[in-house]
C-alpha cells in the first residue's frame, strides 16, 4: 500500500483545495441535485465484500425525499485486478472533490484506501462516512489525529482493537492453542492480526510462527509447509478475500492441514457469492470462523431483507445493512442542512460530525465519539456450516 508521505500529501491536498474551489464546496446548493459519491473497490474478488454495501446505500439514496432536491449516487470503482488499490481510491476521492455537487461519501471499504482517501476528503471538508473500516489508527491517537485533521470522517464499523481480541477469544474458547498467523501486511490485515496475536498471547497461547504476505501473493504453499512444521493446531489470516485468504486455505488443505480451525476478522466474511472466500476455497471453508464489526441483531432485519431483495434480486449480507446505515446518516445531515437554511458541504459535514447527534438508522441508533467512531462497539462472530457463514454470538463491548 501506498502511503503518502508529507511532501506529497501536501502536493495532494493543494490539488484538493483547487478542486473544492473551484467545485463550489461552500456555495449554497439550494434547489439543486445532491450527489452522494460511493467510493468502493467493485470488480473481482472485491466485489463479494464490497458490492452488498454498495447497494445498501444505493437503497437507502434511492428511497430518501428532500423537499426541493434531487438525491442522486455517483459509484466510483477503485479495485484494480479484483483487489482494492489505495492509489485509485485517491484519484477517485479527488474526482468527487472536484464535482460541485457531491456532499458527501459513503466509503471506502478497505483501511489501506482510508489512509489514502482522507487527506483528500479533509482538505476539502468532504464528508465521508464508512461502513467497514476498522484499523484504529485512521481515527485515534496521534496518528488519527494527523490524518483527520479537518474532522470530515465517521465509520459505523467499530475498530481492530475490538475485533482482532474478540476473535482471540473466540479461537481460544474453541481450543485453540498454538496459532499460525499470516497477514496482508497492509493497514487493515496487519493491524487486525497484531491486535488478534496480542490477545491470543495475553490469554495465555501461543503464535508458533508468523509471516506477512502482500496483495498479490497467489502461491501460499511455502506459508502453508511453515504452518505444517510448526505444529500448528489454528490458523490465523489477517486480510481480506481479494489478498488471498481462500487461496491460502486451499494450500494448507493441500499440505495436510485442512482440518485445522481457520480464523480470520471481517475481511473473510462476504457471504457465499462468486468471488467470496467460500465460493474460493469450496469444501476446504469448513471449519473457518470469521467476525463482522458490525451489529447482527439488526431491529427491523427481516423488513429491510424484504426491501433489499425486490430492489436487488438477492439477500442482504454482510456490510449491506452498514452502507445503507451510512446513506442514512449523511441524508439525515443533508436533512439537518435543509432545516438550517443553507445545504453546503460545510453543512452537511457539520450536522454529523459536530453536533453529537444520534442517528436512526437500520443499524439502530448511532453516534460518534469526538475522533469519528461509532458508540455501538459490537463484534458479531460466524462459522462456516453446510457452505455458508452462520451466525455464533454477538459480544457488546459498550456494555
Amino acid at each position: 500500500m501506498k502511503v503518502f508521505n508529507k511532501k506529497g500529501l501536501s502536493a495532494l491536498a493543494a490539488v484538493a483545495i483547487l478542486a473544492a474551489a473551484c467545485g463550489g464546496s461552500t456555495a449554497s446548493t439550494a434547489g439543486k441535485t445532491l450527489t452522494i459519491g460511493i467510493s468502493f473497490p467493485l470488480n473481482g474478488s472485491a466485489l463479494a465484500s464490497a458490492g452488498p454495501a454498495r447497494d445498501g446505500a444505493l437503497l437507502a439514496i434511492k428511497e430518501a425525499s428532500i423537499e426541493g432536491y434531487t438525491l442522486k449516487a455517483k459509484v466510483l470503482d477503485h479495485a484494480k485486478e479484483g483487489a482494492h488499490n489505495p492509489d485509485q481510491a485517491a484519484a477517485d476521492m479527488l474526482t468527487f472533490v472536484g464535482q460541485e455537487d457531491v456532499v458527501a461519501v459513503v466509503g471506502p471499504f478497505n483501511s489501506a484506501s482510508a489512509r489514502a482517501q482522507i487527506p483528500v476528503s479533509s482538505e476539502a471538508g468532504l464528508l465521508q462516512c464508512s461502513p467497514s473500516n476498522t484499523n484504529p489508527t485512521l481515527t485515534k491517537g496521534a496518528d488519527g489525529e494527523a490524518l483527520r485533521g479537518g474532522r470530515n470522517y465517521v465509520r459505523v464499523a467499530t475498530t481492530d482493537d475490538l475485533q482482532g481480541p474478540a476473535v482471540a477469544v473466540y479461537a481460544k474458547k474453541n481450543g485453540a492453542a498454538k496459532i499460525y498467523i499470516l497477514d496482508s501486511t497492509d493497514a487493515y490485515g496487519k493491524g487486525v492480526a497484531d491486535a488478534f496475536e496480542a490477545k491470543f498471547i495475553a490469554d495465555g497461547g501461543t503464535v508458533v510462527g508468523r509471516q506477512g504476505l502482500p496483495t498479490g501473493t497467489t502461491d501460499f504453499s511455502a506459508a502453508a509447509t511453515a504452518a505444517k512444521a510448526a505444529g500448528a493446531d489454528s490458523i490465523f489470516y489477517g486480510g481480506v478475500t481479494s489478498d488471498g485468504a481462500p487461496l491460502f486455505r486451499n494450500a494448507l488443505a493441500q499440505a495436510g492441514l485442512g482440518a485445522l480451525p481457520f480464523y480470520g476478522a471481517d475481511g473473510i466474511y462476504d457471504g457465499t457469492s462468486e468471488g467470496s472466500y467460500i465460493a474460493i476455497a469450496g469444501a476446504n471453508a469448513e471449519n473457518s470462523y470469521a467476525s463482522q464489526a458490525a451489529i447482527e441483531n439488526i431491529p427491523g432485519k427481516a423488513d429491510f431483507n424484504v426491501k433489499f431483495k425486490a430492489e436487488f434480486g438477492k439477500d442482504a449480507e454482510g456490510y449491506a445493512y452498514a452502507g445503507y446505515a451510512c446513506a442514512q446518516i449523511i441524508i439525515e445531515g443533508i436533512a439537518a442542512a435543509v432545516a438550517g437554511g443553507d445545504v453546503t458541504r460545510e453543512t452537511v459535514r457539520a450536522a454529523v460530525v459536530d453536533k453529537g447527534a444520534a442517528f436512526e438508522t437500520v443499524l439502530g441508533s448511532v453516534s460518534f465519539d469526538a475522533v469519528g467512531d461509532t458508540t455501538q462497539r459490537i463484534i458479531s462472530l460466524y462459522k462456516v456450516d453446510g457452505g455458508a457463514w452462520k451466525f455464533v454470538e454477538e459480544i457488546n463491548y459498550g456494555n
